[in-house]
């Protein structure tokens, strides 16, 4: 049995404690006060955090919730994971923040805040996150931020009903000093099983529009998020995006149960937070045995698709969000039936698995590596030692990393961790 890879990212819902009620939660959380009797204590998520370091400290950690200030214990759980060598992020609805909280957070180890923004008009926001005066308190968090220097990422769900705000919220993120704008799509579980997703063609054209900003945007990083077919765009393009397996970046679709999963605030670890399939509670095994062992993830690690996607030429590159199929039908394996793409009946696309030990770093180039963070930097290494065998070189120096980081971001680079070779 081949090896399996350690995870990249790891996503701990830490409470179902909320200060807002989204209609789209997938966790269904707004118990404010305590959080429920089952929640992981402290003892316990710091037993999990040095699980998942021993397994690797090239993961990232995001810690959520419901919403993860709220938990008394935050501070303490990011600096026992900072301490780890893991790379922590930190997911808010940003209601809570201000510069003294903010500083609290950089001191505990925090080294980024991903902040939810579903629209610029603040009825709109107010009303998808169920609480009037939302959107003004989340906007005075975005500033705090700007004004602190701790790198943030914007979060914006699109749907019918906002998509048309994409260009201005792409805009607002790039003014706002975000490093980067994370698009995600709703998939239908938790209180978002009765929201109104997302039809086809408004989710085509939104994949465009992000693949072009992925491309020309030069202080802003734009990504899709829970839309494995923006690779198939991606691959389309002309010229292709340099973000897809097919050139050697494994980030670019869906991860779940591949090298990212989620644990619950009752320990139960699953794919991802939209599928509620536990493969087993931290709380009777280790998380490196869940990992490794897990059923669920056997499947998505080796997996059998039907319908259009079985018969996609993309099938390895994209492989369509598994857990809409099983949301709506109970078939982890079913067809996504978000994406409109036809098979054309071409030969299936294959990813590019890792280049030949044939590339040397040198001196200057190993330094300036061991400045990337951990998480990426098994992505940086790659991008690198790829570019330096299509230029005929078999070392890699600081130069071709100026060239790689110039290409991707120009001469203005987003700030932070993880700003260098993408």
């Amino acid at each position: 049995m081949p090896a399996v890879a350690t995870p990249y990212l790891v996503a701990l819902n830490l409470t179902r404690r909320c200060n807002l009620r989204c209609a789209h939660c997938y966790l269904d959380a707004g118990t404010r006060d305590g959080g429920g009797a089952e929640e992981l204590s402290t003892d316990e998520a710091t037993g999990l955090l040095d699980d998942i370091a021993d397994l690797s400290n090239e993961t990232m950690v995001v810690l959520t919730g419901g919403e993860p200030l709220l938990r008394p214990d935050i501070h303490t759980l990011a600096r026992h994971a900072a301490d780890r060598d893991l790379m922590v992020v930190l997911g808010t609805n940003a209601v809570l923040l201000d510069e003294p909280r903010i500083g609290a957070l950089r001191d505990a180890g925090v080294q980024a805040l991903g902040i939810s923004l579903d629209s610029l008009d603040p009825a709109y926001h107010d009303r998808f996150r169920g609480v009037g005066g939302a959107w003004d308190k989340t906007m005075a968090g975005i500033a705090a931020c700007r004004r602190s220097g701790l790198m943030f990422q914007i979060h914006f769900t699109v749907t019918d009903d906002n998509a048309h705000e994409l260009d201005d919220v792409i805009a607002f993120a790039r003014d706002a000093g975000a490093a980067v704008l994370n698009v995600f799509f709703l998939v239908c579980t938790g209180r978002g099983a009765g929201v109104s997703n997302i039809s086809t063609d408004v989710y085509e054209r939104v994949l465009r529009r992000v693949a072009d900003a992925a491309r020309d945007e030069d202080r802003l990083l734009v990504r899709a998020r829970c839309a494995p077919h923006f690779k198939r765009i991606a691959h389309e393009s002309d010229p292709p995006l340099p973000i897809t397996l097919a050139e050697g970046y494994e980030a670019g679709g869906c991860l779940a149960g591949t090298h990212y999963c989620r644990v619950t605030p009752t320990g139960e670890v699953t794919p991802c937070p939209y599928m509620e399939i536990s493969v087993g509670s931290i709380r009777d095994h280790a998380f490196a045995d869940l990992w490794r062992d897990g059923p669920t993830f056997a499947h998505l690690r080796a997996p059998q698709l039907q319908g259009r996607c079985g018969a996609c030429e993309y099938a390895k590159l994209c492989g369509g969000c598994r857990a809409r199929p099983l949301a709506r039908s109970g078939d982890l394996m079913g067809e996504d039936f978000l994406c409109g793409y036809q098979p054309r009946g071409g030969p299936v696309i294959e990813p590019m698995g890792p280049g030949p030990d044939d590339i040397a770093w040198s001196v200057e180039a190993e330094q300036r590596l061991k400045h990337v963070p951990n998480f990426v930097r098994r992505f940086v290494k790659r991008r690198a030692e790829s570019y330096a065998r299509e230029t005929g070189e078999t070392t890699v120096t600081a130069v071709h990393l100026e060239t790689l980081a110039r290409r991707r971001f120009g001469t203005r680079r987003p700030r932070g961790p993880g700003a260098a070779v993408r």
